[in-house]
């Protein structure tokens, strides 16, 4: 799935012990993490990857919502994993290593999509069997309990998916999921109504951190391979953000609420183009993606003309000489997006499937209008500009500028 040469972050793991949150300026634990562009059979198509997850991601909140606890079939399955930052994480006892896509959308950690499950001393199959769609690929296998390794952090007895069939994985092993606990219901065919903890809430109960607190800080970038980030469990890394963290409350809306769901509205310029509402941030997610009435706003007051190529819209040069801030009110916060912020790294353009001539926005159509209680989804392309926090502990979403966020870099 992912051929091309990696885009490698770094994973900082906290363990020390401090107040909420904890604020780490550097740690000695490094994960190597790899952000990858999947052309495998040719050029990707983000718009789509997006879509189809976005569809998955709404249909399980929905799910939820009317009490429907076996939601495996509430996604649309496609085979292109666009654009994922990727952790190599051990399992067993010795470990093996697996590379596995960091999503802050989904809560099952599972292994064996490429790499085969190797069963060791600490392994303990539970004859469960488990399944879980994503819109964007599938696996089904079976439950087992094994110990996890995060460099020198270790979790005893975690529960992971052993991978006995998967869909649209290819060049990966699996998933490390970081989402609320609460999203894993449903996915152990006969238990529909256990939870499954996750690595992050064990992390936590077994004392290797302080707090249920992921630290998320990405960067952008324009070449094929980069350091270029960091992902921090148990706090945050002060280091990586300017000015002070401001938190904001999860959502009460669903399906929203069933992931890291926020309110927010946004505005392009002067023009409010989605009123306040309630939608998720999500690493899984490349894009940003507003609802149809909102996006056709934007369209509108940007000149962005649909490009058939990519499913992106485009501009030239001199309409994107004349973009305006995109801002994100969250929390009584504005997030400012820089016109480059909405741009496609304009030297990437031919992955995915782009011309060097045009300029392409990263602001994509949702494909619903606004009132779905899922109606934007802030991906990879706005958590590059800003530093981002998933506090379990406290119920909240923190956000933060960067050096980044006004950079000059598309």
């Amino acid at each position: 799935m992912f051929p091309v040469a990696s885009l490698l972050t770094i994973v900082l793991l906290a363990v020390s012990i401090a107040a909420s949150p904890v604020e780490i300026r550097s740690s000695p634990i490094s994960l190597p993490l790899a952000r990858s562009l999947n052309t495998q059979g040719g050029t990707i198509n983000l718009l789509q990857h997006d879509q189809a997850r976005a569809t998955a991601l709404r249909a399980r909140g929905d799910a939820i919502t009317a009490g429907q606890l076996d939601r495996r079939q509430s996604s649309i399955p496609v085979t292109n994993i666009a654009y994922s930052y990727i952790a190599a994480v051990g399992v067993g006892n010795p470990a093996t290593t697996y590379n596995l896509i960091v999503d802050t959308g989904s809560s099952n950690t599972w292994v064996g999509a490429e790499t085969s499950y190797t069963v060791t001393s600490t392994s303990v199959d539970t004859d469960e069997p488990v399944s879980v769609s994503y819109g964007s690929g599938s696996f089904s296998g079976t439950e087992w309990t094994d110990t996890v390794t995060l460099e020198s952090l270790t979790i005893n007895q975690q529960s992971i998916g052993v991978a006995s069939q998967s869909t649209g994985f290819s060049g990966v092993d699996g998933i490390l999921g970081i989402g609320p606990e609460d999203l894993t219901q449903g996915t152990l065919t006969n238990e529909p109504t256990t939870r499954i903890p996750t690595v992050t809430q064990n992390l936590y109960t077994q004392g290797e951190i302080p707090a249920e607190i992921v630290g998320v800080s990405f960067e952008p970038t324009t070449t094929d391979s980069s350091t270029n980030g960091e992902l921090t469990f148990g706090g945050v890394d002060s280091s990586k953000y300017t000015g002070t963290l401001s938190y904001t409350p999860l959502t009460t809306t669903a399906p929203a609420s069933y992931y890291w769901g926020v309110d927010e509205s946004i505005t392009y310029g002067s023009t409010t183009i989605l009123s306040t509402t309630a939608g998720i941030v999500d690493t899984g997610t490349t894009l940003i993606l507003i609802a149809t009435d909102a996006y056709n706003q934007y369209q509108s007051v940007t000149g962005g003309v649909s490009d058939s190529a990519t499913g992106l819209l485009r501009l030239t040069t001199s309409q994107y000489d004349a973009l305006q801030n995109l801002d994100f009110n969250i929390g009584g916060v504005t997030y400012s997006l820089t016109p480059n912020g909405q741009i496609w790294p304009r030297s990437l353009n031919t992955y995915i499937g782009g011309s060097s001539d045009y300029v392409y926005l990263i602001v994509g159509n949702l494909g619903s209008n606004s009132g779905s209680g899922l109606d934007f989804v802030n991906g990879q392309t706005f958590l590059e500009r800003f530093y981002s926090v998933f506090d379990t502990t406290n119920s909240r979403v923190g956000f933060a500028t960067t050096p980044y966020t006004d950079a000059t870099t598309n």
